[in-house]
């Protein structure tokens, strides 16, 4: 099972590699402030993909430093959210599949019918993993693969990305609910991810457009995408 533990993770290269971007007074915002001082830092981040981005620093760092400042880019300041949606991207992102094993090992089918298909049937603990995992497949897809989507509501009228949006929202806030969600101390962050799935998707669909689709195959599909985000921000359903 995902948990939010990219930010736990980091040691004492993770602060090298920022104070030798940091500068001068690196080691006395270190020393006074933590190592959230220098995440939270937009310079350093910039800095560092121009410096090579995955070719200087390990890819948890990345990860929790691109989708930190995509969130706080949006006003969402939950750590624990960035360090959430950090882990679910590092473990989707392993050669396209999870690699955990044991009963609560995460299930390996992305497709959501079949997710919802087996919820049904589910109890316990293998319940309370597949409703997480709808959570994440759902904010997998609809955030980094926004395009994906787009083209398949023009083309084959397949459900949109609000469709996601609601599936991954009822995963989390479901298995949030559950007892076996104190057993692993997530229910406060599943709740408040279904509150914010929403926001955080469209953070992520920033991201993608910018660093890792910056060529969209119909750049007018994209364009629309974007001016529908925009819209429904302006209007509070983000």
């Amino acid at each position: 099972m995902i948990r939010p533990n990219v930010r736990a993770s980091f040691g004492r290269r993770e602060a090298e590699i920022l104070l030798a971007i940091a500068g001068p007074d690196g080691e006395d915002r270190l020393r006074k402030h933590g190592l959230d001082s220098l995440l939270d830092d937009a310079q350093l981040v910039r800095a560092l993909l121009q410096r090579g981005g995955i070719d200087v620093a390990p890819a948890p760092m990345l990860f929790y430093l691109l989708v930190r400042h995509a969130l706080l880019e949006r006003e969402i300041h939950d750590r624990q959210l960035a360090d959430y949606t950090a882990a679910v991207l590092l473990e989707f992102g392993r050669l396209g599949r999870p690699r955990q094993t044991g009963k609560d090992a995460m299930p390996e089918t992305i497709y959501l019918a079949d997710i919802l298909e087996e919820i049904d049937t589910a109890r316990g603990e293998r319940e309370f993993v597949l409703r997480a995992h709808l959570g994440n497949v759902a904010l997998w897809i609809g955030g980094i693969f926004p395009d994906f989507i787009t083209h398949r509501v023009q083309r084959r009228g397949a459900p949109p990305i609000s469709y996601y949006d609601e599936i991954g929202a009822e995963g989390f806030r479901s298995a949030g609910a559950m007892d076996l969600a104190l057993k692993y101390d997530v229910g406060d962050l599943f709740l408040r991810f279904a509150d914010q799935f929403t926001s955080v998707r469209s953070a992520l669909n920033g991201l993608s457009d910018a660093l890792f689709f910056p060529h969209p195959p119909d750049a007018v599909e994209r364009v629309l995408r974007e001016v529908a985000d925009r819209y429904q921000r302006r209007m509070g359903w983000q």
